[in-house]
């Protein structure tokens, strides 16, 4: 990590919900697929229906995004950081904006990377399983299961931290709090979020995918300072953090 420059990364965070607000609106059909996908995981004592608000929305087959927040740094002075969130009920709608918005970055700059935590095996799998449901193409730089290892060029925090240890997890909340940096006070967490996304009015939906945006962008922000202090570098002060709508 330490050679590559805070201006060179494009840090990504996502939020899922369930496609549907419960398993009995799936029809038949759906029903038995998510039966068959949970039948060995599911607790003692409890049906497949009772499971699928617990974890449905982390599973790119019976899930869809509705939040992908990016950070990237500017340097001129001092380090800054520029925050921007695509959300909403249109999924291929977040994925095309998305999309061109790290076309745009990459016509100005090709040296970039993605950063998070626990992008690797969660955030980019999930975008490229997305990106097929909804028919649209992935992009050379997100298709990783054709590189080579040496270039699949991603800095992630959770990998980083675990130092070759596999067994180890670490939550993104956990990992800022052991190095110091202060934890964004939220109404929310991501247990929280399939019920904001499905519950209430229409008007109060709305309302609640703008609270899950902004939880996002508290952890790219979050993780932006873990990478900086991975790389003994100042934090990025709030004052320099700025939300593109």
């Amino acid at each position: 990590m330490q050679h590559i420059h805070p201006e060179n990364l494009i840090i990504i965070d996502i939020e899922t919900a369930s496609e549907n607000p419960s398993f009995e609106e799936m029809n038949e059909e759906w029903r038995s697929l998510w039966q068959e996908k949970v039948a060995r995981s599911v607790p003692e004592g409890m049906t497949a229906a009772e499971f699928y608000p617990m974890r449905a929305g982390v599973m790119a087959e019976f899930a869809k995004i509705i939040c992908i927040s990016i950070a990237f740094f500017n340097k001129e002075n001092t380090l800054s950081m520029r925050v921007k969130s695509f959300y909403g009920h249109d999924e291929q709608k977040i994925l095309n904006d998305f999309l061109a918005t790290i076309g745009k970055i990459e016509s100005i700059n090709n040296k970039w990377c993605f950063a998070g935590h626990n992008i690797k095996e969660f955030d980019i799998p999930f975008i490229c399983r997305r990106l097929i449901i909804n028919q649209i193409k992935v992009p050379s730089y997100l298709d990783f299961q054709n590189m080579k290892p040496w270039e699949t060029n991603i800095v992630d925090t959770f990998q980083y931290w675990r130092f070759g240890d596999y067994k180890h997890y670490t939550s993104l909340k956990l990992l800022a709090a052991s190095m110091g940096i202060p934890s964004p006070k939220d109404d929310i967490d991501g247990s929280m979020v399939g019920d904001l996304y499905w519950n209430g009015t229409e008007a109060e939906r709305l309302v609640n995918l703008k609270r899950i945006a902004v939880y996002c962008q508290k952890d790219v922000i979050t993780t932006g300072n873990i990478i900086l202090r991975f790389k003994n570098m100042p934090l990025v002060h709030p004052d320099d953090i700025k939300i593109v709508e």
